[in-house]
């Protein structure tokens, strides 16, 4: 496939880079003369129109994944939705002009150097899939890390149809997509989530048939238990305690699951992204933006500030970019 013509595209680019590890208000700053990263053979150039932010990315700034991180200087993003403006001689499922949205980072751990935070980033094809008819870039760029998370983890407890889940978290980027996910595409007979009180009518309109109010009662002691707990807050020890008799317990953030709890790492595929597009097109399925999103580039420092206290409402993002 022939790549487009690359007169429009410039040699930089503004973007947003840190280059030592710390609080993102510390450390991230907005560079115009960044080099347009140079595609591979099985990689695309994507124009960028939004990019979501993940406790990922500010816990990598942080330096939790140092031992596995790319070297510094870093451009920050995981999720990405944008316009392809040129592809690599081994691109067969993506043309100049398509919209596309996608998890950059293959594996969460090791992620790359050049992230979504920056007028133009590169992705290999097999992390993308072209973008839902119906929804918005901002829409769409607030899926990828987030859905693909909920649905590795509920592939992983061998979730299916008749089954019972309790989600811990469920307000939050990855819980709001476990509840309509267990519900709507793998069929659960009931869907348990846990949200502060202002956020119980949200479960309920995601598909939760009970929500569990954590200021007020604790999950661990309701009278009934779960075929599988998804815990995305990171209490692995109390969520063993709510899974019935050979039941399954998964978790999202690092450090010792209590057994049998497992604790899992996305690998990122552009599959499961076209695999769900039927329920994102039909409406079965539904981005959850916080309400104070889209953040303008410029107020991307803002944007991980509100992010880092934890009280997000479905996901953060940063939207135009330039």
């Amino acid at each position: 496939m022939a790549a487009a013509s690359t007169d429009s595209i410039p040699s930089v680019n503004k973007a947003w880079v840190y280059s030592e590890y710390g609080k993102s208000a510390d450390v991230l700053k907005l560079d115009p003369n960044v080099p347009v990263p140079e595609i591979k053979e099985d990689q695309v150039l994507i124009k960028v129109v939004a990019a979501a932010l993940n406790p990922i990315d500010y816990k990598r700034m942080f330096g939790y994944i140092k031992a596995t991180d790319s070297p510094l200087p870093t451009v920050p993003g995981y999720d990405v939705a944008g316009v392809v403006v040129k592809v690599g001689s081994q691109v067969t499922k993506f043309k100049v002009g398509d919209e596309v949205y996608g998890d950059l980072n293959e594996k969460a751990a090791q992620p790359k150097k050049f992230g979504s935070l920056a007028e133009y980033t590169a992705a290999e094809e097999r992390v993308l899939a072209l973008k839902p008819k119906n929804l918005s870039f901002v829409e769409a760029a607030s899926l990828p890390l987030a859905i693909e998370t909920a649905y590795e983890g509920l592939e992983r407890t061998e979730f299916s149809a008749g089954k019972s889940i309790l989600v811990l978290g469920g307000a939050g980027g990855v819980g709001t997509h476990v509840i309509q996910l267990a519900k709507h595409v793998f069929g659960a007979s009931k869907v348990a989530a846990t949200a502060s009180t202002r956020k119980l009518e949200l479960l309920r309109s995601l598909g939760a048939d009970l929500a569990v109010d954590y200021t007020k009662e604790k999950f661990e002691e309701l009278p009934e238990k779960f075929d599988v707990v998804y815990d995305t807050v990171g209490e692995s020890d109390r969520a063993v305690k709510a899974v019935k008799e050979g039941g399954k317990v998964v978790t999202i953030v690092s450090g010792p699951a209590a057994p049998p709890a497992v604790h899992f790492v996305l690998t990122s595929t552009g599959t499961v992204l076209e695999k769900l597009k039927p329920y994102l097109e039909g409406g079965k399925v539904k981005p959850v933006l916080d309400p104070t999103s889209p953040y303008p580039f410029s107020k991307t420092v803002e944007a991980f500030a509100y992010l880092e206290t934890s009280r997000a409402t479905g996901k953060v993002v940063v939207h135009p970019i330039p």
